[in-house]
């Protein structure tokens, strides 16, 4: 982790950016005070996951599937108690 003030980082900042790309953490101070932290953004994940990777680690009750009662039903469209 790399400490700074926040004039040497305003002084030189791609210096700085060119750290948090190589994987490091750069604090900004001020008054020897820690007010902001540049650390390097996750990168997305180059592979999408595959299709299915949950099967057989969880189920839908069928109950799921059932239709949801009038009275319920009438809370969602805003036509019941208020």
């Amino acid at each position: 982790m790399i400490h700074v003030t926040a004039r040497e980082a305003q002084a030189d900042l791609p210096k700085y950016l060119a750290e948090v790309a190589a994987g490091n953490t750069v604090v900004v101070t001020d008054h020897d005070r820690p007010v902001a932290e540049i650390r390097p953004v996750a990168q997305p994940t180059r592979q999408p996951r595959p299709i299915g990777w949950l099967k057989g680690k969880w189920e839908l009750s069928e109950s799921f599937f059932e239709p949801l009662p009038n009275d319920l039903l009438d809370l969602f469209e805003g036509k019941g108690e208020k």
